[in-house]
């Protein structure tokens, strides 16, 4: 805990993974709490601390990248049906949930760059947008290391088998957390299908009468 480096990592990564999704930032903290297992050493709170700030600056850039370099981002991030679809997801659902979707979309996986980077090119509000992953920053660094020292300590022994409890464990919440996004959007989309149809057969029906 006394390392300089693991401080730098610990803040670094999730800074990165902001724009590189595949930086495994999340993963890194996971590990960090396993290595701590039960220590009681006060330092462990300012690898919380820097993985939080990590990952509240990298949010922030990708806001910054995505209001000042529009077209690049667009070429990017969102060229293809697939990427085009998420960026249309985001907009839409920041229109309808602000705070709250840049929130929860910190702990799905690949949402968060998309959101990101969406809020800048919409020029969503910055404070509401700094506010909202100030929040999502402590909440998924605190989630992340506490669910590595669980893990940690539940298997002090066998620190690679509590990684991997506590990294399945991650990834079933997110999995979670992504199944009841898609669940709730295609019953907008179905809502949005079936209030399209009714107009025409109310215009029909008065025209009868």
């Amino acid at each position: 805990m006394g390392s300089a480096l693991s401080y730098l990592i610990a803040f670094v990564l999730p800074c990165l993974d902001a724009v590189l999704p595949v930086v495994p930032s999340e993963t890194v903290i996971i590990a960090f709490g396993v290595a701590v297992g039960g220590s009681t050493d006060p330092r462990v709170f300012l690898i919380v601390a820097c993985a939080a700030l990590g990952a509240f600056t990298g949010d922030n850039l990708a806001y910054l990248i995505g209001w000042r370099f529009a077209p690049w981002v667009e070429r990017r991030f969102f060229k293809g049906e697939k990427a085009a679809a998420r960026r249309d997801w985001a907009e839409r659902s920041l229109a309808r949930f602000g705070t709250g979707l840049i929130i929860v979309c910190r702990f799905i996986p690949g949402g968060r760059t998309a959101v990101t980077l969406c809020c800048g090119l919409v020029r969503y509000p910055w404070r509401r947008f700094a506010l909202a992953t100030a929040i999502a920053a402590v909440l998924w660094a605190t989630y992340a290391f506490l669910a590595g020292r669980l893990g940690g300590k539940a298997f002090e022994d066998k620190p690679l088998v509590g990684f991997a409890v506590a990294f399945g464990g991650v990834l079933f919440v997110s999995g979670l957390i992504e199944l009841a996004r898609r669940i709730i959007a295609w019953r907008r989309r179905r809502a949005r299908a079936q209030a399209g149809d009714d107009p025409p057969t109310a215009s029909h029906g008065q025209q009868t009468s």
